[in-house]
């Protein structure tokens, strides 16, 4: 599996969300090659960048058991982690496929993967707990957050206990909480870049904004 984590922030075996995990069952039963569990985070344990993502593909880091890894939103992110130096390769094909993430960690605002891509809200709450711990454990003070998406953007904001009326998501946007700084941009999926609602060049600067924040420049 890679770095191991502790439990407080990562645990391969929860079963917490009962519909989440019957859906895991059934998934592995029809594709039995699949990762099919909860997905670990993956990077610098101790990465000043932290990228919360909504939550795995069924057929992207489900399979793969890396986050953004095997789906078109990962195509997008890892050549743009790669061209600010943040990552060893440009395109991310496997768990074992020797990329390494450079001071950037990517997580899950939610470990599982839901039907139809859509977490309910006591899912996302449910497993909240372990995004609180992993900020808390793991990112330096000053450290920077980038949400990917809404429900990346909330569950951060959710897991500092502060209300989501006082930190409205929106691209580009920057929040300041006391020990790091979260960062917001629409979520790099099929739907959204065919749209143009985030082009490569939006994205492509959103993460160059965080980079630099993480770094105090």
């Amino acid at each position: 599996m890679g770095t191991r984590y502790p439990k407080t922030v990562f645990d391969i075996d929860c079963r917490d969300c009962p519909r989440l995990a019957s859906f895991l069952d059934k998934v592995k039963d029809e594709h039995s090659d699949y990762f099919c569990r909860p997905v670990p985070p993956f990077g610098d344990p101790k990465a000043r960048l932290l990228i919360v993502g909504l939550a795995p593909g069924m057929h992207g880091a489900n399979r793969t058991g890396r986050p953004f890894t095997g789906d078109f939103a990962g195509i997008i992110l890892y050549e743009t982690l790669h061209r600010h130096g943040l990552a060893s390769k440009p395109v991310s094909v496997s768990a074992d496929d020797g990329l390494k993430l450079l001071d950037c960690r990517i997580t899950n605002a939610v470990k599982c993967l839901p039907p139809q891509n859509k977490p309910k809200t006591g899912e996302i709450k449910q497993c909240n707990h372990y995004l609180l711990n992993e900020i808390r454990q793991m990112l330096p003070p000053g450290g920077v957050i980038l949400a990917l998406g809404k429900i990346a953007h909330d569950g951060v904001v959710r897991a500092m206990n502060a209300k989501l009326s006082q930190y409205k998501f929106a691209h580009g946007a920057v929040h300041a909480f006391d020990d790091f700084k979260l960062v917001d941009s629409y979520h790099a999926s099929r739907y959204n870049t065919q749209t143009k609602r985030l082009t490569v060049k939006m994205f492509d600067e959103v993460v160059k904004k965080a980079k630099r924040l993480a770094q105090g420049t």
